[in-house]
């Protein structure tokens, strides 16, 4: 151990708190909570590390820590301080991918889908469902059935919906909340698997419709009967006798990876799974508890969480108390976890299999930086523009961080007209926003950027950069002469070609293709959205405002073309929603 590690540690003390590991450029490199911060920070020395763990430990030149009262408190500061500084060693869920949710909203009993579960005081959550086109048919049925609130913005006079039945119409009066507590319980049975009342409902209605040779009417009931049997059975992964909202939780280990499986039951039906592979670090036990502690801060959390792993249930239940841990050995719900962990077991293999999953994206970012002479390259932000003909243009800018995507990250840039279908110009013009930016709000610069487009970029970018003042390595993607990236040059024209068969090339290649993707689509958006606008500028009647509207309820030429007189009369009057229709036709 070294000398000055060993006397840090001698000044720690034996409290709960957050410790923050730093390099010798003082850049935090991971972040860790401790029950007694002077204990867990000296395991890292005291005994023999492997892997990743002995990687990071190398890397320690000093290190910081903060005091709190209880772990709960250093739980949530841990989380905070990772999503702010993203270490390079610490393991985060990734989070681009989730299943969707049915919300409803306590206030209106709106119904929607939602991909993250965040605003629990306003919404219910239903699901996860493994599928979104389930989701949707399920919602469909439920606005079908039930007198639930259909539009976003309340007209002023009664719609088609209060007339067919299928609306309280709250805009024209005062709902009680007695009827809205009975709607909701009814959709909360429904969403739960007790679908037995609504089903008796609508076989009464279609034999009442039936029998008055309503045949039409019948069909659409027979319909809505079969559709509600279809949406369960492709819920219902297994008999479950239990409606018990539970999650259950399995994991496997191998050559110094861990892969966490989580089965979600809801309703006694199996409505989704996720498997995460990530790099095994220190105590497993530890491990399995921050990564479900992360997951549970973004996701709807169960009732009941089933789960084999020693000394688990003490340290989880101090930061989820609601959630009531279970270690079964045996029946229907050991089974559960047997499936868990076969689907753990499944992901090792397919990592091991896949030779992109097996980069690791750590030693690709070092071979990165020893190649362009840089400090381990731990954030990557890329910049493209986009225009077609010189209208419309626009900028994007994206993030990667450890190799990772950061979405929260991304930045739009709307262009000037002016310098429309000047690349240089523009290059400067984001470069010089962005980084100005960042600089009048003292925040952290990256440690690479990339731009497309060769070496002219290369020097656009840096130029603005020195109009502000700004210090941050630029380097470009440059291409061969069929328009193929053969690797990266520095400002003095200097090319670093790529293997085309290497992780690394595949890895610049992942970036690359996201930040096009991001321009291309953000620049799609506002030609449809220009495109949209200028489609009403000659319809007596509509503004500024309604023209808003359109654009929200409508964000592409597409999607109001394919909208119905009645959707269009929820938010125009009717003369105005059949010039819309004739227009958009046209």
């Amino acid at each position: 151990m070294k000398e000055k590690i060993a006397r840090l540690i001698a000044l720690l003390p034996d409290e709960p708190g957050v410790y923050l590991m730093k390099d010798e450029n003082d850049q935090i490199i991971y972040i860790g909570k401790a029950k007694n911060l002077k204990k867990r920070v000296s395991q890292y020395f005291l005994r023999p590390q492997v892997g990743k763990v002995a990687a990071m430990v190398s890397h320690v030149d000093h290190f910081e820590f903060i005091v709190v009262h209880e772990e709960k408190e250093a739980f949530i500061l841990e989380m905070n301080l990772i999503q702010t500084h993203y270490p390079r060693y610490n393991i985060v869920l990734k989070d681009d991918s989730h299943y969707p949710y049915i919300a409803l909203k306590r206030s209106d009993a709106t119904l929607s889908i939602a991909r993250r579960v965040t605003k629990r005081n306003e919404y219910y959550y239903f699901g996860p469902f493994p599928n979104s086109g389930d989701c949707y048919k399920t919602i469909d049925l439920l606005n079908s059935i039930y007198p639930t609130r259909k539009c976003r913005t309340l007209p002023s006079k009664p719609c088609l919906y209060y007339h067919l039945g299928q609306c309280l119409a709250p805009c024209i009066r005062k709902v009680e909340d007695e009827e809205y507590r009975r709607m909701y319980e009814s959709i909360r049975r429904f969403l739960e698997g007790d679908v037995s009342e609504v089903l008796a409902k609508l076989k009464e209605k279609m034999l009442e419709a039936s029998a008055e040779e309503r045949y039409e009417d019948a069909q659409s009931y027979k319909e809505k009967i079969e559709a509600i049997k279809q949406t369960i059975s492709h819920q219902a992964v297994e008999a479950v006798t239990d409606f018990t909202s539970r999650d259950v939780v399995a994991y496997a280990e191998r050559e110094g990876y861990l892969a966490l499986s989580l089965l979600s039951y809801r309703g006694g039906r199996l409505l989704g799974k996720r498997s995460e592979v990530v790099a095994s670090f220190g105590d497993s036990n530890e491990q399995i508890t921050e990564l479900l502690e992360q997951y549970y801060q973004k996701e709807e959390y169960p009732a009941e969480l089933a789960i084999l792993l020693p000394h688990f249930k003490e340290e989880f239940s101090l930061i989820y108390p609601s959630i009531r841990v279970i270690e079964p050995k045996e029946g229907r719900i050991k089974q559960q976890l047997d499936i868990a962990l076969l689907n753990a077991r499944k992901a090792l293999d397919h990592h091991f299999m896949s030779a992109r999953l097996e980069e690791d994206n750590e030693a690709l970012l070092e071979e990165l930086g020893k190649m362009l002479s840089l400090p381990f390259p731990k954030r990557i932000e890329l910049f493209d523009n986009s225009h077609l003909q010189g209208a419309s243009p626009v900028g994007a800018m994206v993030c990667f961080i450890n190799g990772e995507r950061v979405k929260g990250m991304y930045r739009k840039f709307h262009l000037s007209e002016e310098d429309a279908g000047d690349d240089y110009h523009s290059m400067q013009e984001i470069i010089e926003r962005r980084y100005l930016r960042l600089k009048e709000e003292k925040q952290e610069y990256p440690n690479l950027i990339l731009v497309d487009g060769g070496l002219t970029q290369v020097h656009a970018a840096l130029e603005a950069l020195k109009a502000i003042d700004v210090t941050i390595p630029v380097f470009g993607l440059y291409k061969n002469n069929r328009h193929e990236t053969e690797g990266i040059i520095d400002k003095e024209g200097k090319q670093y070609p790529l293997d085309r068969k290497s992780p690394l090339f595949f890895l610049l290649m992942r970036m690359q293709d996201e930040v096009h993707r991001f321009a291309i689509t953000f620049h799609r958006q506002k030609r449809s959205k220009s495109m949209t606008n200028s489609l009403f500028d000659d319809i007596k009647g509509i503004g500024p405002k309604r023209r808003e509207l359109l654009r929200k309820h409508y964000p592409t030429l597409e999607s109001i073309q394919s909208a119905t007189l009645e959707e269009l009369s929820q938010i125009l009057p009717e003369e105005l929603a059949l010039e819309v229709m004739k227009k958009v036709s046209q």
